[in-house]
């Protein structure tokens, strides 16, 4: 990019000397060296790396160019460009993509006469009727300082100093306040915060990844209003304001994943030889890797507390046979980023299909393992135009005779024996995972090395209350749809 844009202007035509180019930024924290990252997000923490302060542009010279900038289009001629030049998708299967996954899933649920999915009361004739509050139109006005890009959306958008000021509201959401704009926050963080500390990337997120206020400054601002309200300190003891644990959390998680991102892209490892790509999915960092030039097209999903590198050995095998194979790391596993969002299997299932539309390109064959199997057969069976054929490796749940589908409802409510189930799950994988893992191959037991338990068990550690949403999930899937069958798919083949 820097090389075009010398070329570019080598080429224009100034009163001064060629111009001099000045790359302007600041890490989040002052690392030397990518080398130095610990690969553990515990061992991080214990370098207590301070955060860097935020520093503001200067104003850049001003540079003589004669340039012919031509005409200003007015709308009427946009609206025209576009009428003569429409969009043509290259394969109309990728429009499957606009279609929500809870109307892709309402023609699976027509046996009973009403389902609840995400909100939405739909009955057998078709009919909507809207419940939640969240798709409640506003009585009052809204407001003109207003932070958010529509009435009824969640989004953040605007200026930087617009920006500001809706993260101000956020963090004083205790204080209470009169301003419609504050308010207008208030009503909004209450409605997003589907898990504690949920709503800050849920409304915040758009204008981080869009580069309107950067982690830095979300952090300096949260730090400085937290000593505001300790009388210019930070307790030892942590933050006191839920809003502030949210922001510093949110962005804190960010800049460790980028950084992981950005030392796989640089930095050879050199563990098992799989170069790492990275798909930014919802403003999230997935990692995947591809082999082959030629040939089918296969995607390979991982399982349970897996990541892509537990196809080490079957990604290139299955490409020097004349395909091309994709392997990706899930949103939550692995070294893929792990939002503070709430984990369901269509979340993943839209995950996979988008990441075949907007990475494959093409119709695949999809692979998968463990819990992947699950997945895969959602995709398979909600989006058929994407797959070309489903393979099942030690696949999670077994094949129940007459039955169609699981009602799907988005307020997945967790009673006190779930949530205490999910952490005890947690707690016996932990201690357990070596010798469980080893029981996965009685006859290649070298399979389940140091490196592979290392790596699921960094996992897990990295953010314990993500996979806590995780095994909350597994365990309402498997008590409601498998049965009797076992609460600790297989992990690997």
């Amino acid at each position: 990019m820097m090389d075009i844009v010398k070329e570019t202007l080598t080429t224009a035509s100034t009163a001064e000397a060629g111009p001099r180019i000045v790359i302007w930024n600041t890490p989040f924290y002052d690392i030397k060296n990518l080398k130095d990252l610990p690969a553990s997000h515990r061992d991080f923490k214990k370098l207590k790396l301070p955060v860097v302060v935020p520093l503001f542009p200067e104003k850049l010279p001003d540079l003589e160019i004669d340039l012919a900038w031509g005409p200003l289009p007015t709308l009427k001629d946009l609206k025209k460009f576009l009428d003569d030049h429409p969009v043509e998708l290259k394969n109309k299967w990728t429009s499957t993509k606009k279609v929500s996954v809870q109307n892709s899933l309402q023609k699976y649920q027509v046996a009973a006469p009403v389902h609840l999915i995400e909100g939405l009361e739909i009955s057998k004739s078709g009919k909507s009727n809207k419940k939640n509050s969240n798709y409640k139109h506003a009585q009052t006005r809204r407001p003109k300082t207003s932070v958010f890009l529509t009435q009824q959306g969640n989004m953040v958008g605007g200026g930087t100093n617009l920006v500001l000021n809706g993260l101000a509201a956020y963090l004083r959401y205790l204080e209470g306040t009169s301003r419609d704009d504050w308010q207008e926050m208030h009503e909004k963080l209450r409605n997003t915060e589907s898990r504690e500390g949920a709503s800050f990337g849920a409304l915040f997120g758009p204008a981080l990844c869009l580069g309107i206020i950067s982690r830095r400054r979300v952090h300096y601002e949260a730090i400085k209003y937290e000593k505001e309200r300790n009388g210019g300190f930070l307790s030892p003891f942590g933050y006191s304001a839920a809003t502030v644990i949210a922001a510093v959390d949110t962005v804190c998680s960010m800049e460790w994943y980028w950084l992981m991102a950005l030392k796989s892209q640089t930095i050879d490892e050199g563990i098992y030889s799989i170069p790492i790509r990275i798909w930014r999915w919802n403003g999230y960092l997935i990692q995947y890797t591809v082999a082959g030039h030629e040939g089918a097209a296969i995607l390979l999903v991982h399982g349970f507390g897996a990541f892509l590198e537990h196809y080490r050995d079957n990604i290139n095998s299955i490409a020097e046979g004349g395909n091309r194979v994709w392997a990706i790391t899930l949103l939550g596993f692995g070294k893929s980023e792990k939002p503070n969002v709430v984990y369901t299997e269509l979340m993943w299932a839209e995950l996979l299909r988008d990441f075949i539309i907007e990475v494959v390109g093409e119709p695949v064959h999809v692979v998968g393992n463990s819990i992947g199997g699950y997945f895969v057969s959602i995709v398979a069976g909600l989006w058929p135009a994407l797959a070309k054929s489903v393979v099942l490796i030690n696949t999670a749940g077994n094949v129940v005779p007459g039955y169609s589908s699981v009602p799907y409802s988005q307020e997945r409510q967790t009673s006190g024996a779930a949530w205490l189930g999910a952490r005890l799950l947690l707690l016996y994988l932990r201690s357990t995972i070596r010798n469980t893992v080893k029981n996965f191959y009685p006859f290649k037991t070298d399979r389940a090395d140091d490196w592979l338990t290392n790596e699921m068990l960094r996992a897990v550690s990295l953010f314990r209350k993500i996979y806590y949403s995780i095994a909350f999930m597994f365990m309402l899937f498997f008590s409601n749809v498998m049965g009797d069958k076992s609460l600790i798919p297989c992990p690997e083949f």
